[in-house]
């Protein structure tokens, strides 16, 4: 079978496994999702969403978030980890955003990354999540493990596997490949356990006979 043949296969099963796939990260607009996604980092979804709940209570737009003195706003996420670094890029992009972009979420790939502690990871759900543009795919821990797996990506660098999978899908199908990839890596291809034996793609996996 041609690899395209196959990982086109692959995404129509995983399809079907996840319907209607979306990011886990609850959020009422595109800086809440900002927000949310810098403190995932290191950090499951689930706790991030247990942390926000309150947060966005309390702070609502970039405004709120510039003003927050960084000693109240470590403490207030300081059970997602890494909270000096996130509070110090999360006030940060409050400011930037106020200064550069007049209190608006850029939603162009080079602002977004232009703004403290945000790489291409954080834009790409940004841009897919909050504004529907697809400029590339999320690569985070579960994608990096998961494509490699399926034999979709060879590399080990997060941008270089970006780009393995975006040759090997069309454009209209990035969004999904990344938040497919990221839900199979969460529920069954997991890295210490993967459940092989219940994998919806393991007959196209060429790592399955490794686990089973």
């Amino acid at each position: 079978m041609r690899p395209d043949d196959q990982a086109g296969m692959i995404l129509g099963i995983l399809r079907e496994s996840y319907p209607n796939a979306q990011t886990a990260l609850v959020h009422g607009n595109p800086f809440e999702l900002l927000v949310s996604t810098i403190l995932s980092a290191q950090c499951t979804d689930q706790r991030v969403n247990v942390v926000t709940q309150e947060l966005f209570t309390r702070y609502r737009t970039p405004e709120d978030f510039a003003h927050i003195p960084r000693r109240v706003l470590e403490r207030e996420i300081h059970s997602t980890g890494f909270f000096r670094m996130k509070a110090g890029n999360i006030i940060g992009c409050a400011r930037a955003i106020l200064e550069r972009y007049k209190g608006e979420v850029p939603a162009k790939m080079a602002e977004l990354v232009s703004l403290p502690g945000v790489g291409r990871k954080t834009a790409n759900v940004v841009l897919s999540e909050a504004f529907g543009i697809s400029e590339g795919i999320v690569v985070d821990t579960h994608v990096h493990r998961v494509s490699k797996r399926l034999g979709l990506a060879g590399s080990d660098s997060p941008v270089r596997i970006e780009e393995e999978l975006m040759d090997r899908y069309p454009r209209r199908d990035w969004r999904e490949v990344g938040t497919l990839l990221i839900l199979h890596g969460r529920a069954v291809c997991r890295a210490r356990s993967p459940q092989c034996a219940s994998c919806s793609v393991s007959h196209l996996c060429p790592s399955a006979e490794l686990y089973l």
